[in-house]
């Protein structure tokens, strides 16, 4: 079956300038779609990130497949072995390099939690997509460009319905004193809450505040039928509470 997409299949020196102009829109609608919704997000690399990062991938793969194409052509006659050249080399090393920008992306807060897994899994989805756009895949690019935006999107809300009814939950209390701590865990426990672990954190003084807040980072597991936002309302009752956080 001949595709619309064959005369843009292959880099040749007649039509370098509107197959590169084609793979890299393609490369900058796909980018930017991923990045929108990062960005919708306030997350640490949203529209343009994403749409430079799989542009760079697009522009590394086409950057292989020319020097290919004029070390078999023009170049042929002084380059050794023009017919060795892998292609896939460039396009390698942007595999290792995008785990810089993921890297940067993910943070651990003060309640020990992990931010960020998500928008870097975005990141080195964006640059796989560029490298399939650059090397001419653009359907295989355009169909997994669909599912990583239906894994974020759509499948984002369904995490959030199972976390929401899910019985093991981690949540943060700050209170105002150390000894307030064993009334928040007399409260739980009087409710039938199984708590797995505790964890006692202090944090550092800031500006605003000159004195330690010491908090707790709880793991529990609730019993059936119990909303988390019970268990919510029953900790802010607690006297000296100061805040909690669901993780």
């Amino acid at each position: 079956m001949i595709s619309f997409l064959d005369p843009l299949r292959c880099l040749t020196a007649d039509n370098v300038l509107w197959v590169t102009l084609f793979r890299l829109g393609v490369a900058t609608f796909c980018g930017g779609c991923i990045g929108l919704e990062r960005g919708k997000k306030r997350r640490p690399a949203g529209f343009r990130t994403h749409m430079l990062v799989c542009i760079g991938a697009a522009l590394a793969m086409l950057i292989s497949q020319y020097l290919t194409m004029m070390t078999t052509t023009y170049w042929s006659s002084i380059v050794e072995n023009a017919g060795s050249t892998d292609v896939a080399r460039l396009g390698a090393q942007v595999i290792n390099g995008i785990g810089f920008l993921g890297a940067g992306t993910i943070i651990v807060t003060g309640q020990q939690e992990v931010k960020g897994l998500t928008t870097a899994a975005g990141l080195w989805a964006s640059a796989c997509m560029g490298l399939c756009i650059g090397a001419g895949f653009v359907e295989g690019a355009l169909f997994g460009g669909l599912l990583i935006i239906l894994a974020i999107v759509v499948l984002s809300r369904v995490e959030h319905w199972i976390l929401a009814h899910a019985r093991n939950i981690n949540f943060y209390v700050e209170f105002s004193h150390v000894d307030d701590l064993g009334s928040i865990i007399t409260a739980v426990k009087a409710e039938n809450i199984r708590i797995f672990d505790v964890e006692l954190h202090k944090k550092k003084p800031t500006v605003a505040s000159t004195s330690d807040t010491p908090g707790a980072l709880f793991s529990v597991r609730l019993p059936k039928h119990m909303p988390h936002t019970k268990l919510m309302a029953l900790l802010a009752g607690i006297d000296n509470v100061r805040s909690i956080e669901e993780l």
